[in-house]
């Protein structure tokens, strides 16, 4: 068996306006999106959107179980520059910016925003990480 990660699932508010929203960021979804649900092919790994109450039904989660922060998602730029573009981006659809983009204690440079559910997204440069032609992050 070899264990990864295929699938990330946000709960969300309202399926269509996070659609918008992910959309106008830059995503495409798929053609296996419905109504209920939206799928985004990023990179190897899929992300979808679900209805957080749905969600939380489907997994038998109590209800009121869970908050957007618990976890975050990241995504590894080839610059700084890159890095601002995306913020900027993202400020100018409706995210919050959470962290402004900066030098980090960790050598690279990276910000924060917030989807419209809270959702929070790292923006960041690392350059300890090399992206390969399909944009996939290769550890050391």
């Amino acid at each position: 068996m070899s264990l990864r990660i295929n699938i990330v699932t946000l709960g969300v508010t309202d399926v269509a306006a996070s659609r918008d929203f992910y959309e106008a960021l830059g995503f495409a979804a798929s053609s296996a999106s419905q109504p209920e649900i939206v799928f985004f092919q990023v990179g190897p790994v899929v992300m979808a959107l679900f209805a957080k109450d749905s969600l939380a039904e489907d997994a038998q989660l109590p209800h009121g179980h869970g908050r957007a922060g618990a976890v975050s998602l990241a995504c590894n730029l080839e610059s700084e520059s890159a890095v601002d573009a995306l913020l900027g981006k993202a400020q100018k659809i409706g995210a919050t910016i959470l962290k402004p983009p900066q030098k980090v204690f960790w050598g690279g440079y990276s910000g924060y925003f917030a989807d419209p559910d809270g959702h929070p997204w790292e923006v960041a440069y690392n350059p300890h990480f090399t992206i390969d032609a399909n944009g996939a992050v290769q550890l050391p």
